[in-house]
């Protein structure tokens, strides 16, 4: 086994922000490996997030974002466990990220609960129609699929972090979760574009 030293606690409690604890054992139980001891840290983060998720999120931020010179704007709101939590930059600097992501990507709500049904009928009859003429089977598990793809570009939490393509936003989201220890909700957002 490969000694841990106070470095490689250091780099990996930098590039999870994960505790020291958690980063020396991650590192003992891969013998040293990086980046397999940031694929054990991410798994107990979600799991930490988890069990947070069901916590009331009764605090937070109300964020505005202004981008290309006036054109789109967005209001975002954000919300924690605590007054504590929500005074702090990096809570600030999430809730900046997540706004600026709603400008760049144009979601259309939260997740997919909040997506306009007529939304959803219209795009599985496209899709539907894409697949015409084949058994009707087929046809279902093929608007199922492209419906997967439709919900991952309507539903903020789905579509990609503009600044990190490898995460989803709920990804983004679960890391700070976990980093904080604090439930985090993204509880509404309005986008404002130039003449729409």
């Amino acid at each position: 086994m490969s000694e841990i030293t106070a470095k490689m606690v250091g780099d990996l409690r930098a590039k999870t922000g994960a505790g020291l604890v958690d980063c020396k054992n991650a590192l003992k139980d891969t013998n040293g490996n990086i980046e397999e001891a940031i694929t054990i840290l991410r798994k107990k983060g979600v799991a930490s997030a988890e069990k947070k998720a069901g916590r009331n999120a009764g605090q937070g931020i109300i964020e505005s974002y202004i981008h290309m010179g006036g054109k789109v704007g967005v209001m975002l709101e954000i919300n924690c466990e605590t007054d504590f939590v929500a005074k702090t930059d990096e809570f600030h600097q999430l809730a900046r990220d997540i706004a600026m992501h709603i400008a760049a990507s144009s979601p259309v709500s939260v997740g997919r609960e909040e997506v306009p049904t007529e939304l959803i009928a219209k795009e599985r009859e496209i899709a539907a129609e894409q697949v015409k003429g084949k058994p009707a089977a087929i046809v279902e598990k093929i608007v199922d699929g492209k419906m997967e793809k439709i919900y991952s570009t309507l539903c903020l939490l789905e579509q990609p972090f503009v600044k990190n393509q490898d995460q989803t936003v709920k990804d983004l989201i679960t890391e700070k979760i976990a980093k904080m220890g604090e439930n985090i909700v993204v509880r509404r957002f309005t986008r404002y574009q130039l003449g729409e």
